[in-house]
């Protein structure tokens, strides 16, 4: 499946999802779509997923309550059948609200505490180093999580470690939970901070497919790789984009209507 194509259904889903479960954190799955939409379509095997391949790509969501995003990109590259997906943050069901590994093919890890998955996704590519393997680690964080201490304890490791096929991908739309990025803690020039810590820096439109797929296909010798996509908080549906009101708030009525209008005719 084309990449733009992907990034459509699982915006389309994702507003779904969080209209019929009444569930939060939307504008932090539609952020995310275009990332997420890329490495299915170019960087993922789905039957190694599928078979639970030790050489498969791992992707980490470290920024867990955007797991939206990742069940609707699963249940697209047939991972997970795409009806379940109306079962989102209901009793019982697997897709939790923030993302869950248990019965689910295609997470590695359940997380949700900021900072948390970055963590485990070093430890996934120190294990594929110290074993030979090829298979490439991802991990999505949050540039409010880059707040966070273990964010910047785990670069030191990563590259004193040279875990040059970890490729972390830090969502910059500059917003978090109670309000701008910069206001709360400001956290400057990200890709000078990763590059003063010893990692390669790239900076890219986060919702530019090209420049997603060029930024995350290249390997360094040595050093891991920070990928600091720019993006818009809730992109895709224009009364969304840039308004914190959609960290928390599910689409009913006229937002709803409105919102599935908008997207219907964006399909590509």
């Amino acid at each position: 499946m084309r990449s733009q194509e992907l990034a459509w259904k699982i915006r389309r889903h994702v507003v779904e999802m969080s209209h019929v479960a009444h569930g939060s954190h939307l504008g932090s799955a539609l952020s995310i779509a275009d990332i997420v939409a890329v490495l299915y379509s170019n960087f993922v095997d789905v039957d190694q997923i599928a078979r639970h391949d030790v050489e498969r790509t791992r992707i980490v969501l470290s920024k867990g309550h955007a797991g939206a995003a990742i069940y609707a990109a699963l249940a697209e590259v047939g991972l997970m059948p795409i009806e379940e997906l109306k079962t989102h943050y209901a009793d019982g069901s697997r897709l939790s609200g923030h993302v869950s590994h248990k019965g689910l093919l295609g997470v590695e890890v359940s997380t949700g505490s900021l900072g948390q998955g970055v963590g485990m996704a070093a430890g996934m590519a120190l294990a594929g180093a110290k074993d030979g393997r090829d298979y490439r680690t991802f991990v999505i964080a949050g540039d409010g999580e880059c707040q966070e201490g273990s964010i910047w304890e785990m670069a030191l490791f990563a590259r004193q470690q040279k875990l040059n096929r970890l490729t972390l991908i830090v969502d910059h739309n500059r917003l978090q939970a109670m309000g701008a990025v910069v206001d709360i803690m400001n956290l400057l020039d990200l890709g000078k901070k990763f590059e003063a810590f010893g990692w390669r820096a790239l900076d890219v439109d986060g919702h530019d497919h090209e420049q997603l797929r060029a930024a995350l296909s290249t390997i360094d010798d040595e050093k891991p790789t920070a990928v600091i996509a720019h993006t818009i908080k809730g992109k895709g549906v224009s009364f969304m984009e840039n308004n914190n009101l959609w960290h928390y708030r599910d689409p009913q009525g006229a937002d709803y209507e409105t919102a599935v209008r908008e997207l219907e005719a964006s399909r590509p």
